[in-house]
C-alpha cells in the first residue's frame, strides 16, 4: 500500500500503520465467532497484539485483511480447544485436592514430633503408642500395662497434652503429618 508523503515523493505505509484500519472488520467478525462484546474486543486486542509482534511475518503486496482474520480465527479456535481442557475453578477446590503437600515438611515434622515424643515419659510413650498407633481401646491397653483403665486414659492425655506444647501447637490445631501412626499418636479418639 502507497501513500503520499508531504513532500510529494510515494513511499511504502509501515504494516502496522494498516493494522489500525481493519479494526472495525475485524472486531465485527471477533463479535460473530464469541457472540459476546467483551470477549470480542480481547479477541482482537490479541490478534493486534501477535500481529504487531510477528509483522515480519506479513508479505508486503498481500491482503492484510487476510492475514488478521486469520490470526483472529486461529486465536479464538485454540482459545476453544484450551477451554475444553480446562475446568472452572473459583473457589479452588479442585486445585486444593491435586495439590500436595512437600515430602520434606512432613519429614521435618516428624523429626520435630520423634524428639518431643522422645522427651515424654515412658507410661505416656507407652500409653499413646498402645492406644493411639496400635489403636487398642482403653481397657485393653489397661490389661497389657496392668494398670487401671483411667490411668491408660490419663497418661495418653497428659502425653497428648504435653506433645502439644513441645510442638507448639493450639487445642484447634491439626498438625500436617502423613505417618498415619504419628497422627493416631496426638489423635484424642482411640484407634483413629
Amino acid at each position: 500500500m502507497t501513500s503520499k508523503r508531504a513532500d510529494g515523493d510515494a513511499a511504502d505505509l509501515d504494516p502496522r500503520e494498516e493494522i489500525v484500519t481493519h479494526l472495525k472488520p475485524m472486531r465485527a467478525f471477533a463479535l460473530s465467532l464469541t457472540r459476546d462484546v467483551a470477549r470480542a474486543d480481547d479477541l482482537v486486542q490479541d490478534t493486534v497484539v501477535k500481529a504487531w509482534t510477528n509483522i515480519d511475518k506479513f508479505t508486503a503486496g498481500t491482503n492484510m485483511r487476510a492475514w488478521l482474520f486469520t490470526i483472529l480465527r486461529n486465536t479464538f479456535y485454540s482459545e476453544r480447544r484450551k477451554a475444553k481442557r480446562e475446568v472452572a475453578d473459583v473457589d479452588g477446590a479442585m486445585t486444593e485436592r491435586m495439590s500436595e503437600k512437600p515430602a520434606h515438611d512432613g519429614r521435618l515434622a516428624l523429626t520435630d514430633f520423634r524428639r518431643a515424643f522422645d522427651q515424654l515419659p515412658a507410661e505416656q510413650r507407652e500409653a499413646l503408642i498402645l492406644v493411639g498407633a496400635q489403636g487398642f481401646a482403653y481397657e485393653e491397653a489397661a490389661r497389657m500395662c496392668d494398670c487401671a483403665v483411667g490411668t491408660v486414659k490419663s497418661r495418653a492425655n497428659r502425653g497428648r497434652k504435653r506433645l502439644a506444647e513441645m510442638l507448639h501447637m493450639h487445642e484447634d490445631e491439626a498438625m500436617e503429618l502423613t505417618d498415619q501412626a504419628t497422627v493416631a499418636v496426638i489423635s484424642r479418639n482411640p484407634g483413629a
